[in-house]
């Protein structure tokens, strides 16, 4: 009875430890792959407010992607990141939405159906991506402060809500 108490709670400790890792193993033929695509995904930054710079007009994005990857096993923060993230786009921006010039979805980097954009997005784990597109290019940025502010969620919103608005040029 001991043996499967301790066996059981050192499963359910792994779990908890791997929660957020990468699901994924890549292999050799997946890291060329990975490599190959496109030319946005080698390029992907990770930025912060002071990051983005103030709205002018050729700042300004066409459209704005706000995409949490996650494997399918979550941690409680990643899955905060994705509540607070999809509120701060549905409370802050409706007109954005219903126009289609904001998306927000989230993506299960384990699914099948989901590997190409997992590529394009350079995702391996769980991860906020904001794609600013401008003129048909993709500018894919990695934002990881939402990480920390999410024992906050007004702290998170003005947060994203801010980064949101420099890249749509409000």
């Amino acid at each position: 009875m001991k043996k499967i108490f301790f066996l059981s709670t050192f499963a359910l400790l792994l779990l908890v430890a791997t929660g957020c890792s990468n699901q994924t193993n890549q292999t050799s033929d997946q890291s060329t792959t990975k490599s190959q695509s496109t030319k946005t995904a080698s390029t992907i930054q990770n930025k912060s407010s002071n990051d983005y710079p103030t709205s002018s007009a050729e700042n300004v994005a066409d459209k704005v992607q706000v995409f949490l990857f996650h494997a399918t096993q979550r941690c409680t923060t990643c899955t905060a990141i994705g509540r607070l993230a999809g509120e701060t786009v549905n409370e802050r921006f409706q007109d954005e939405l219903k126009s289609g010039r904001i998306e927000f979805r989230e993506v299960n980097i384990d699914l099948p159906e989901n590997q190409e954009l997992t590529r394009k997005f350079g995702a391996t784990g769980s991860t906020l991506r904001l794609n600013a597109i401008k003129g048909g290019e993709d500018n894919i940025t990695e934002d990881t402060r939402v990480w920390r502010l999410t024992s906050d969620p007004v702290a998170f919103k003005d947060y994203l809500g801010g980064v949101l608005n420099n890249m749509l040029g409000k």
